[in-house]
Order: C-alpha cells, then structure tokens, then sequence
C-alpha cells in the first residue's frame, strides 16, 4: 500500500481513512489522535479522542470535562489497532505527555512525530527515535540559521542578570503550557532555589506539572504580591503579559523571553525584550537533520514551518521528500489565545 493510501492531508488535518481518524486535526472529527496538549494541536469538539493520559488532562484543564464526546488514554509504547493499522504512541520530547505516533499498515510505518526536540528536559520524556518508512517531521526551525546552543547556559544569563540587578524585577515571557516548567526546571538545576512567582494563567498548568513528580521547587501567584516585594524575584508569565499593562505592578522589570524565535536579534527588538534567551522545545536545524537521517525513513514528509528549506536537504540527501502544506498550526499557542488567559 502507498503511504498517501495511509494517510492524506486534508481540509480538517492529516487523514488516515483506512484507521476512521485524523491526527491533530484542525476541525471536529469523528475519532482524532493528539501528539500533545498545545491549542494548535488539541482542539475541542471532537467525537473521540485518544491520546496519552497528560494530554487529555491539559485538554480538560483548557477546555473543560466535556471537551470530547469520548476519551481514551494511551501509554507509551502500546499499541492498539484502529480499522486496518496498528497504532502506537511514543515520546516526542516536546512538552508532558508530547508523542509521535506510529501508524503501521501491512509492512509500511508512518510516524507523525508532531513537534519534538532531542534536547534533554527535565519536565518529560525524552525523545524516542522510531525507525519507519515514512517520517513526518515539522519545521518549524527549519533554516540552518537556527541552532539553539544549550539551554542551561541560557539560564545562566538569566540569573546573571537577577544578580546584577537586585532592584527590579525579572518577567520572563514563557508559553503557559511546557517552556514555563522548563525553565523552572532548569533554574533549579542551577541552583537557584528561592521562590518563583507565576503569572495566573499559568499556575493550573503547572501545579499538574508538580502533581505528576516534575521537580519545581517553591511557587507562588504574582498577584496580591506588594511592589517592593518583588524586587530581585523572577516572575513567569505568557509573552503577551509582558508587554501590558499587567507588567507595572513590578519594580522597573527586566523583560525576557524564552523561545527559538530569540535567535533572531530584531524580533527580540521588536517586541521589546531586554533579555532574550534561546530556549526551544522544538528541534533546530541540526536536531531536524539528525532525527530525519536517524529514522532510516526513505520518505519525509514536512509541515508547519520552513519546509522548502528541509525539503531541499532531503532531496540532496537522496530521500524522497514533500512540503504537507497543512494549515492552522502554529509556534505553540497563537497570541490571540495567550491574551484571553486574563490574570486572576
């Protein structure tokens, strides 16, 4: 069977008629399978979902009990069969409960890996190599300009500056669901053991992050905090939070933000970030290569992102390879979703 018989974009997300279900899919379906809990990727509505236990709990802590008509956990590394595949779910090392999905039909695999990194985090699971035919990999840092260095040492920066500046205060622009508890992770593993504060949006996110074994340390809400308080303290919060009105409750605040994206000196510029750190919690350019030549996959697939870039690579690399052209994915949580978690 050819692997466009087993799956195929389509107008609500990647379809696999011969399994009755879609992945991620970008509109209500009867059955879908979700690679993580991120708004891009797990959306509400759906007839039955099947996903790993994280993220069906990030579903309901989004978008409420009834967020599907059904629901079905899933552990890594199991398989079940749905119509005429096998299907299995292994770690992508993106963010808690993040998986590729395996799709197996006769003697051909697909894996959908979602979003992933190779990088190692402490807040999940690493990154699992699944050989298969076909590999579906994203792009989002698809340019070989993007190579994110290690994040450890972009935490040292941060607390660099938290010594040098005792008197303010430091916001650190964070996507509510992952890179937040990475870097929360991460500053504890430098050592840094005092208490960090949390913009609102973020303290269910990461209070089921701690409720799972993930390692955190001493958080508190940022509201109700006095001013002054809040000097020499680090505050994590949603990037758009960062730059409105929100942020004059602290004392002269140094603004960071942790994404790929700072790799790129004039988006920090322009959007007003004093202290931008290279975190990602999705592969760089190097990372992409890596995994797609690790795979053995004769076949890429490649979707949301640079994609002419990675299919030029492969192509040279002697792979068959295509642009997916599937659309509403975006950099985790588009701004628009990020402005409506009010503070409360």
């Amino acid at each position: 069977m050819r692997p466009q018989d087993i799956l195929l974009p389509t107008a609500a997300g990647l379809c696999c008629k011969p399994g009755g279900f879609h992945i991620d899919p970008v509109r209500p379906v009867a059955r879908a399978l979700i690679t993580h809990g991120h708004s891009d990727h797990a959306r509400a509505g759906h007839g039955a979902v099947l996903a790993t236990r994280e993220t069906l709990d990030m579903m309901r802590l989004r978008y409420g009990e009834d967020f599907a008509g059904s629901t079905q956990a899933i552990a890594y590394g199991e398989e079940i069969r749905l119509g005429d595949v096998g299907v299995a779910f292994h770690p992508a090392g993106h963010v808690l409960g993040s998986a590729q999905i395996a799709v197996t039909c006769g003697d051909t695999r697909i894996v959908a890996s979602g979003d992933y990194k190779e990088a190692r985090d402490p807040t999940c699971a690493p990154f699992e190599l699944v050989p298969c035919d076909v590999f579906i990999t994203e792009a989002t840092f698809g340019l070989p300009v993007f190579r994110h260095g290690d994040a450890a040492n972009e935490v040292k920066k941060l607390l660099a500056s938290v010594a040098l500046f005792p008197e303010r205060a430091h916001l650190v622009g964070a996507y509510s669901l992952g890179k937040a508890q990475r870097v929360i992770a991460l500053l504890r593993q430098q050592g840094y053991d005092a208490p960090i504060h949390l913009h609102g949006a973020m303290e269910a996110i990461t209070q089921y992050y701690a409720s799972r074994g993930v390692s955190l340390g001493e958080l508190r809400p940022a509201r109700g905090m006095k001013k002054a308080d809040l000097a020499g303290t680090i505050t994590l919060a949603p990037p758009s939070a960062t730059s409105d009105l929100w942020t004059r409750r602290f004392p002269d605040p140094v603004t960071a933000f942790a994404s790929g994206w700072m790799r790129v000196r004039a988006r920090a510029r322009q959007r007003g970030v004093e202290l931008p750190l290279v975190i990602s919690d999705h592969a760089d350019w190097d990372g992409l290569t890596a995994t797609i030549a690790a795979t053995g996959a004769g076949e890429v697939w490649v979707t949301h992102g640079q994609e002419d870039a990675l299919v030029h690579w492969c192509k040279a690399q002697g792979l068959r390879a295509q642009p997916l052209d599937l659309v509403g994915y975006g950099d985790e949580e588009s701004e628009t979703a990020l402005a409506s978690e009010a503070e409360v």
